[in-house]
């Protein structure tokens, strides 16, 4: 890759290296100036610029992050969209991150240019949320260097280990001096930890602090259904000498490890009956904090292995009291990196009073209707849920969407122009939809990809909160508009789109270049229709 300070004349084809401002509009670093930048920046009086130039050994940054993230997913994990060289993973289902350690960490050694950063291995996480984020430093990378770096990727790295509906019997021991009240505090949190985890606490019973009780109730316990029994003892576990080991062996168990370096938790028996599990609960149990019951439970509750080497492991990162690690599952983190929510609003609340007689939604290309162009492909991209905004014609317009998995919201005010639709929008999205994707109905050229191209470029943290697709230069529809602009889009009057909230934020608005021309071709006249099958397929 050639990289540096170039005049005009040799610049056209480059990557732009630093964001710049060229009459009034922000150009982002990464956009491949074409002949009509040029031109651009030639009348706003610049005679250089820094441009990236791709060798013909480069990748690209977005196809290398991409193939990297593809080779580093297992089970469990949904791979992003590449964007900027960046491409997330993102879990699939809940459960806990399974993380390679010896393979991530030789990755990182590979080259300065590709990284990975991951969750902490064995968080629990949920569907949706990050896991890791595979970063290509440069614009691009000698495809030696890619192909060097899948050889190393031979098997996945980051996978999630899913929860499954195990059912656990609770085993809490009595004493003259504990309280009622301590036993139902423990009862409470053992539940509320298992179902966190997509668990069961399938049977609770108490018995006496002593050796022959305790005895009877694990060996009753192990004959019934289960998959693991938890002990809470009246008095914490002090030795391998203790009632509860002595208990447990007396029930014909065994001890794999006795005191965990975790704290809290570093009082936790790990044992069995035959292949039950059996653990003797360290007094934190009682407690909603997190503490090393929580790192078994979670290997307890997936196929993940647990014995005394692993538990012997877990003294990295143990140091549970001084940190803030993120709250049980049942309490969703606030802190969490999860993939944004983006809804498709298809816009289909128009007249078209150009095309004559014919309502222009309804008018068939292909045979389909342009609004069921239009929808399918956002039905076909990562936005979800797809609205619909209907108007003029509604009933017909939603008939000719029946079966499709979307949700047809009317706007009664739509003869007062666009804006009344996009209110209509706002209104309806749910709180949990991070931005919401303006799609125009009459607009069958655009593909699923360039929607997803736009979610994938959607990051208000590095200044990307709105997002246009262009080509060659050109900006064009749909348009990503984060949750923070909703207010004004609900004050928005007349027969206007958000043109004027675009212009006044231009420090966060993305320009992200998409192969497909579908986004500069609406159809507004009977000529647009005819002429929609001159252009090449997108």
């Amino acid at each position: 890759m050639k990289f540096g300070e170039c005049l005009l004349t040799e610049a056209q084809g480059g990557l732009l290296v630093h964001t710049i401002k060229v009459g009034g509009k922000r150009w982002s670093k990464g956009r491949q100036l074409s002949a009509d930048d040029i031109a651009a920046l030639r009348a706003a009086g610049v005679d250089t610029v820094t441009v990236a130039h791709l060798e013909p050994d480069d990748t690209h940054e977005d196809r290398v992050a991409d193939a990297l993230a593809r080779a580093m997913a297992g089970d469990g994990v949904e791979v992003g969209r590449a964007f900027t060289g960046r491409c997330n993973l993102y879990a699939a289902e809940d459960g806990v991150a399974a993380l390679h350690f010896e393979r991530l960490t030789a990755f990182n050694h590979l080259d300065e240019a590709l990284t990975v950063a991951t969750v902490q291995p064995f968080e629990q996480v949920r569907a949706g949320q990050m896991l890791a984020t595979i970063k290509v430093i440069p614009f691009a990378v000698p495809a030696a260097l890619l192909a060097h770096a899948l050889e190393h990727l031979d098997k996945p790295a980051v996978r999630v280990a899913r929860y499954h509906r195990r059912r656990f019997g609770l085993l809490m021991t009595r004493l003259p001096v504990l309280k009622d009240s301590l036993l139902e505090k423990g009862e409470r949190g053992i539940r509320q930890r298992l179902a966190g985890l997509g668990c069961e606490l399938a049977t609770v019973q108490q018995c006496d602090h002593n050796e022959n009780a305790i005895a009877e109730a694990l060996q009753a316990m192990a004959s019934t259904p289960l998959d693991g029994i938890l002990v809470l003892a009246a008095s914490a576990i002090t030795d391998r000498r203790d009632v509860i080991p002595a208990a447990l062996t007396a029930a014909g168990g065994s001890i794999e490890r006795f005191g965990m370096p975790v704290d809290p938790g570093n009082l936790l028996l790990l044992g069995g009956i035959g292949t039950l599990p059996v653990v003797g609960l360290p007094g934190c149990a009682r407690s909603p904090k997190i503490n090393g019951l929580d790192w078994v439970l979670r290997r307890l509750a997936t196929d993940l292995p647990l014995n005394a080497s692993v538990i012997a492991g877990m003294g990295i990162g143990g140091l549970l009291q001084e940190t803030s690690e993120r709250p049980q599952l049942r309490e969703p983190a606030a802190t969490a990196q999860r993939k944004p929510g983006v809804a498709a609003v298809v816009l289909a609340a128009g007249h078209s009073r150009r095309m004559g007689d014919t309502n222009k939604l309804l008018a068939t290309w292909q045979d389909k209707a342009l609004i069921q162009h239009g929808v399918d492909t956002a039905l076909a991209s990562g936005a979800r849920p797809v609205y619909v905004i209907t108007g003029h014609e509604g009933d017909r317009v939603a008939g000719a969407l029946t079966g499709r998995d979307v949700v047809v919201v009317h706007n009664p005010e739509h003869e007062e122009g666009l804006a009344s639709s996009l209110r209509a929008a706002v209104r309806a999205l749910p709180e949990s939809v991070d931005a919401m994707l303006v799609c125009l109905g009459d607009m069958p050229r655009v593909t699923p990809a360039d929607l997803d191209r736009l979610i994938a470029a959607f990051s208000p943290q590095e200044g990307r909160a709105v997002c246009i697709p262009t080509h060659q230069g050109k900006r064009g529809n749909p348009v990503l508009l984060g949750r923070q602009f909703f207010p004004e889009i609900a004050a928005l009057e007349g027969d206007r789109g958000a043109r004027a909230l675009i212009r006044d934020n231009a420090e966060v608005v993305a320009e992200v270049p998409v192969d497909s021309a579908g986004i500069l071709m609406d159809i507004d006249t009977p000529a647009a229709l005819q002429g929609l099958d001159d252009h090449p397929a997108p």
